[in-house]
């Protein structure tokens, strides 16, 4: 069996012409990750169109990077799922160790201006590069905090940027609404020693090299060596708006699957991402700081992501009393203000979330400045087809004490995005698979709107619609009656939730056109929390991975 070139088993297009066959390659050893290593052919000319590197699988046997090393084994078209890009790699069964060191592979220099803005451009360079050692240069911006995993992700400043990119004060990117999904480089380090804790705004102070790893639906560098970094000093905002008779203050709080249990691991269905200690971790005291010290104890906290009490393990249990009760017990050492919880326990399974969690929406309310309508708490969908397996909104009607005003309040956490395939995907790129079900799902809560207005009822719509403001899933909602609070701020400012590296937002507050066009509501957004890093390697102790929204209305014209 001759050897044959890299360039040739990786072909012309995403699959391997050499696919399910034996081959004899070689190259050098430019990267060792946790499953194999990748191999690069050296002193040739990237082509433009096709790879001259290939990832070879061998998880029992680890590389030195550096050598040059001949290889045979089956060339695969790894596909991750089924809706994928596949991956050629060569499942190792003999190497040979040619020379040690190799000759040198000089990375290709990645910059904005040699990005295309076209994805399925994007999609088709990349996949030419896959594999291959590539520099990013120093001097540019990171756009996402850091992650327990040690993801980074950059913008490319001091390069060509095109218009569809909006950058806030610290940097951060908030993307047109024709290209949400835009991709941004970035790069993983797989030593957490060498990782960085960084918030968005950080500089990169020195150029980061590594292979272009395709992994979890996109691209990103593997990168094994220290970076240096200018850090970003993000401040928790807080909001001007504080509680006054005759008007409502709601805060809208993803609490990120919150539970009071320290889960068993033979209870769970993943004992490695189920078992969690949200009291140990202070995210119960970090939820209660924001509720005091950002948004002034509001009159109401619409609650989303809270879990049952004894939280992912595979029980009967569906009561998130305990769950509740330890948030409040927290708010009230810090504030003295004791508040009332309500909610209405989903059937056992039936609202998706993590497995055992038993997800739902609840209200927090103090007592001293509202009431809940007795009989007034109900569920929306439960019959509905498009709320199968999906987080039920709940309806509630508050009375403020002052002025005996009501509010009706619809607390939403409408279906995921996480089944949308990636703008590299071979067939049907960037498909939302649940944009038909969030429509849907928003239709139901329109024609709860229309009920509450032929009634008379002033009404607030917040939570988790997992959309942004410019989506059929928001225009669903609206109709003619309603407006989006979100649109009175100014577009820099409208953003809760970073998302690789891109801000968007996923948090609303509907009302009727009356209440805006009289002046009587107010909308901030708390930002910080969706800016600060994690520690890479170690437990994530982030109290949410959404900024926080706060609304106040003005009950009566």
């Amino acid at each position: 069996m001759s050897v044959i070139s890299i360039r040739q088993i990786q072909g012309d297009g995403l699959y391997s012409p050499y696919a399910d066959h034996e081959v004899i390659t070689s190259g050098v050893v430019t990267a060792v990750v946790r499953r194999g290593f990748f191999l690069q052919t050296p002193d040739v000319e990237w082509d433009g169109q096709r790879s001259d590197a290939v990832f070879v699988y061998s998880p029992d046997w680890a590389a030195t990077p550096g050598v040059e090393m001949e290889v045979k084994g089956e060339v695969v078209d790894y596909l991750k799922h089924d809706t994928a890009k596949p991956v050629t790699q060569i499942r190792l069964e003999q190497n040979h160790i040619r020379r040690a060191p190799g000759p040198d592979i000089m990375p290709i220099t990645i910059t904005g201006s040699s990005l295309p803005a076209d994805n399925a451009e994007l999609a088709k360079l990349l996949n030419s590069l896959e594999g291959m050692l590539l520099k990013i240069p120093a001097g540019q911006t990171f756009i996402a905090p850091s992650n327990r995993y040690g993801d980074y992700v950059l913008a490319m400043d001091h390069e060509q940027m095109d218009d569809s990119v909006l950058r806030t004060e610290l940097g951060g990117a908030i993307l047109a609404h024709d290209n949400p999904s835009r991709w941004f480089p970035g790069f993983r380090i797989t030593n957490y020693n060498h990782a960085p804790r960084l918030n968005v705004g950080a500089k990169l102070l020195s150029d980061v090299v590594g292979t272009l790893n395709y992994r979890v639906d996109s691209y990103q560098l593997a990168v094994s060596s220290p970076i240096k970094v200018d850090p970003s000093y993000v401040s928790l905002d807080k909001s001007t708006l504080t509680p006054q008779p005759g008007a409502v203050t709601i805060m809208t709080l993803n609490c990120f699957n919150l539970d009071s249990h320290v889960e068993s691991e033979n209870r769970v269905l993943n004992p490695e991402q189920d078992v969690d200690d949200d009291w140990g971790d202070g995210r119960f005291h970090t939820l209660a700081q924001a509720v005091v010290l950002q948004a002034n104890v509001p009159d109401i906290v619409a609650l989303q992501e809270i879990q049952d009490n004894d939280g992912a393990e595979i029980t009967e249990v569906v009561s998130a009393a305990d769950t509740y009760s330890l948030l409040i017990r927290t708010i009230e050492q810090l504030s003295g203000v004791h508040y009332q919880w309500a909610d209405i326990d989903p059937g056992l399974g039936a609202d998706g979330g993590q497995p055992g969690g038993n997800i739902r929406n609840g209200f927090l309310y103090n007592p001293q400045r509202i009431e809940l309508l007795p009989d007034s708490i109900r569920r929306l969908g439960d019959d509905q087809p498009c709320f199968e397996d999906s987080r039920k909104p709940l309806v509630a009607v508050f009375r403020e004490l002052h002025s005996g005003r009501e509010l009706a309040c619809i607390n939403v956490h409408l279906a995921s995005k996480r089944h949308q395939s990636s703008i590299f995907a071979p067939q049907d790129p960037d498909v939302d698979t649940k944009f038909e079900v969030r429509v849907n799902q928003a239709g139901v809560i329109r024609e709860e709107l229309l009920r509450l207005r032929a009634d008379g009822t002033e009404y607030y719509v917040t939570g988790d619609f997992n959309d942004t403001e410019h989506s059929e899933t928001l225009h669903a909602v609206l109709g003619r009656e309603s407006a989006n609070l979100v649109e009175t701020l100014p577009e820099v400012e409208r953003y809760d939730y970073n998302h690789r590296g891109k801000l968007q937002v996923l948090m609303h507050g509907v009302v009727t056109h009356e209440v805006v066009a009289e002046g009587r509501a107010d909308y901030e957004i708390i930002h910080g929390n969706e800016l600060l890093g994690v520690t890479p390697g170690a437990e994530s102790d982030k109290p949410s991975d959404h900024a926080y929204v706060i609304a106040r209305i003005r009950l009566g014209s």
